[in-house]
């Protein structure tokens, strides 16, 4: 039987900050929650456009050229090919909508870095 799903009480589930989890899938995309706080390292995703939508908190992106702030509610697509760093002050939840090609930190890998196997693993 069908269900609803609610992003913001998953994503406030979470253990670990910076490990998206996948709660759906939409055509070619995943559908992913996290829980950050911090700053993730700069990366790009050579091919692929990355959508943040914030369920709770702020969170900030920051651009080669500029940076974006965003609050509950809002959201922003990050262009492909466009370097940027996640940074939260403060613990925000976040809702992320990408493709299924994407990997978590694009051309970088850090001590955050997430494989695609940790971020579909059951909540």
């Amino acid at each position: 039987m069908p269900q609803a799903i609610t992003p913001v009480q998953l994503a406030a589930s979470l253990a670990e900050l910076w490990s998206p989890r996948v709660i759906g899938e939409l055509n070619d995309a995943y559908v992913k929650v996290a829980k950050v706080h911090g700053t993730l390292d700069w990366h790009s995703h050579a091919h692929e456009d990355e959508l943040f939508f914030v369920l709770q908190g702020h969170l900030r992106l920051e651009m080669e050229d500029g940076s974006v702030e965003l609050g509950p509610g809002q959201m922003h697509v990050v262009p492909k090919g466009v370097r940027h760093r996640p940074v939260a002050e403060h613990e925000c939840l976040l809702m992320l909508i990408e493709p299924k090609s994407t990997l978590h930190t694009g051309d970088t890998t850090t001590a955050h870095t997430r494989s695609l196997a940790d971020q579909l693993r059951a909540l």
